[in-house]
């Protein structure tokens, strides 16, 4: 069992924490309308009997009717301001005999389970009413609702049974009722015999519900016989959507509107970088050309107004050509050179602290 509601009996001087269990439940066997044909369930839309259109819940307050046909309406914060106990403490108002308590009055039953720590005062409870064979009246506020209800026991579990207020209890208007009626002691004597023969102790497990048993049976002898068939799906209503199907709907629609314009974008920035790459290649070319003509020295600085005039892309492609070029001549340098110390060792030596000197600057 879970727990439903959580707090403290308190009875003079005397506090016991405990947790509140429901202790009935309801067995019945429940049904959906279906449609017969398909198999879909039946739903019912709240639509207004004025204007005919579809209701939301967060359009539907409150309303009550006055006796002269005026409607008064509350909303949230009209609730919200109404007094609301929201105590955990069961309060004991006064201990009465149980032989006073009318039956009419239970609502709901709920067992009362004990904290660890409170075990010895729970007893101590316990033993007092069954000593004093009487009921505890108290007061509790279960769901934000102050109700009356009763302590009562039952085995070794202290009940606490809620009570419906005395002016909820109907009086039982018949008129027959207030007819004369003689009865002779002969019928009197008769009807007592019987009630005695057909005496008894109460013992609520010999009674069940066949009802109910009947329709299980019944259900269990055509699903055996192959009369299931699968639950059908219900497809989704287009104009149904719900707040957060509308969210995502949007957001998605936002993503793809996003991807299809930057991939418009990025295509036309790619064309632009291949122009302007091409430029770069043929300036490089050009400036190649007169390179031919000029030194390597006088070639770089033209190559180098050729990049400021192209993008970034191309300025990259225009260093690589003039660094390329640049060591091309070095090599043919040292080759010169090399075949020149071949003729005598003083110009060896110089041509070999030349090749250092190369080689360090490249």
């Amino acid at each position: 069992m879970r727990a439903i509601w959580s707090g403290a009996v308190s009875f003079g001087l005397v506090s016991v924490p405990i947790k509140v269990y429901s202790a009935t439940s309801n067995h019945d066997v429940r049904f959906h309308q279906v449609h017969g044909e398909d198999g879909g369930r039946i739903r019912y839309k709240r639509t207004c009997e004025v204007c005919g259109e579809e209701v939301t819940y967060a359009d539907i307050v409150k309303g009550f009717e006055t006796p002269e046909g005026e409607l008064i309406t509350l909303d949230e914060n009209d609730l919200a301001s109404l007094p609301v106990s929201t105590g955990h403490e069961i309060d004991v108002v006064e201990f009465v005999p149980n032989d006073q308590i009318d039956p009419m009055l239970f609502d709901k039953s709920y067992y009362l389970e004990p904290e660890t720590k409170a075990a010895k005062p729970y007893a101590l409870l316990r033993e007092a009413l069954n000593e004093t064979d009487r009921t505890a009246v108290v007061k509790v506020a279960l769901r934000q609702r102050e109700t009356m209800a009763l302590l009562r026991i039952r085995g070794k579990a202290i009940v606490l049974q809620t009570l419906i207020w005395p002016d909820e209890v109907r009086e039982p208007e018949f008129d027959i009722l207030d007819t004369d009626v003689e009865l002779r002691p002969q019928e009197l004597q008769m009807a007592s015999s019987l009630v005695e023969s057909m005496g008894a102790d109460f013992d609520p497990a010999e009674f069940h519900d066949e009802y109910r048993d009947a329709m299980v049976d019944l259900i269990e002898a055509k699903k055996t016989h192959g009369d299931a068939r699968p639950a059908p799906a219900a497809e989704k209503a287009d104009d149904g959507a719900d707040s957060m199907s509308d969210l995502l709907s949007a957001l998605q629609a936002s993503v793809d509107a996003a991807r299809s314009s930057g991939g418009s974008g990025g295509s036309g920035g790619k064309a632009e970088a291949d122009s302007g790459s091409g430029s770069s290649r043929s300036s490089g070319s050009k400036a190649g050309s007169k390179a031919g003509s000029q030194t390597g020295s006088q070639a770089e600085p033209k190559a180098g107004s050729s990049r400021s005039s192209s993008s970034s892309g191309s300025s990259g492609t225009t260093r690589k050509t003039a660094s390329s070029r640049s060591r091309s001549t070095k090599a043919t340098e040292e080759k010169e050179t090399a075949a020149t110390g071949t003729e005598g060792g003083g110009t060896k030596s110089a041509t070999g602290t030349r090749r250092r000197s190369s080689k360090k600057t490249a």
